[in-house]
């Protein structure tokens, strides 16, 4: 199974996704930042490296809002999402197709990873979306 962190970014009535490129499993789907965590990280050492790296921004992270599961037909993955802000810099597109803000009420307008609309579905009830 793999590690993996992803961050709900927030400002004010906004939150940031990102659309995966073109030429990687999943392509142009959309997705909260974040990544693999890599041999001795923790959870929010990587989380802040894989924003730092893909993003170009650095983040303060809260709390943990949700972890699960998902099985996709070439990856099992524990994913974990936290609660974050940006602490430095302005998001950049560094490694991705597109990055936006969105409000919570325009996320049914984009297709999402599997496991990223797994846990669109548990921070609705959660955040009262």
């Amino acid at each position: 199974m793999i590690e993996v962190v992803a961050a709900l970014i927030r400002e004010k009535d906004k939150l940031l996704i990102c659309q995966r490129p073109a030429h990687k499993t999943r392509a142009l789907l959309w997705e909260f930042p974040g990544g693999k965590i890599e041999p001795g990280e923790s959870r929010e050492q990587a989380l802040f490296r894989e924003c730092r790296e893909e993003l170009a921004i650095g983040i303060s992270i809260g709390e943990l809002l949700l972890e699960l599961v998902h099985e996709y037909p070439d990856i099992r993955i524990h994913l974990s999402l936290f609660d974050a802000v940006v602490s430095e810099g302005r998001p950049q597109k560094l490694e991705h197709a597109k990055i936006k803000w969105i409000s919570p009420a325009e996320i049914s307008n984009y297709r999402f990873c599997p496991a990223d609309e797994e846990m669109l579905e548990k921070i609705k009830s959660l955040l009262g979306w």
